[in-house]
């Protein structure tokens, strides 16, 4: 599947937006399956439109899945500490105003050059983007 760009946003530099082929809920429930079949903590999942509504505020549908691995997390984190601050891992699922369904987040690849992280620890982390494909795909 090829990167997009969703209508009306700009990714910062490091983002990755893929189209899902399904609803939301839907794509949602893909990655919840595919953090947890991979043996991956699914931290929390963060309702960020739900949360909106709950206050009397509207924003498009928008969902935040926190996942990961201590046992892959750990040496990433004690080799470059700093990036403890993107780890967890985060799956933005999100709707855009033409009603497509995205995932995106942080490439692996741009986390490791950002905090210099050792080349042979990129692996804790590059996992997350087939397993999100995969997820996505129908």
């Amino acid at each position: 599947m090829s990167e997009s760009t969703p209508f009306g946003v700009v990714a910062p530099e490091g983002v990755v937006s893929r189209p899902s082929a399904w609803p939301l809920a839907q794509t949602v429930a893909r990655i919840e399956q595919a953090v947890t079949g991979k043996g991956l903590t699914l931290f929390d999942l963060i309702d960020h439109s739900g949360e909106a509504e709950r206050i009397g505020m509207a924003m498009l549908e928008s969902k935040l899945l926190i996942f990961g691995s201590p046992r892959a997390g750990t040496p990433l984190m004690a080799a470059a500490p700093l990036l403890a601050l993107d780890l967890p891992l985060r799956a933005l699922v999100w709707r855009d105003t033409r009603g497509q369904v995205w995932v995106s987040y942080t490439d692996p690849a741009w986390l490791a050059r950002r905090y210099g992280v050792p080349a042979g620890l990129l692996g804790n982390i590059a996992g997350m983007e087939p397993l999100i494909a995969a997820a996505i795909q129908p």
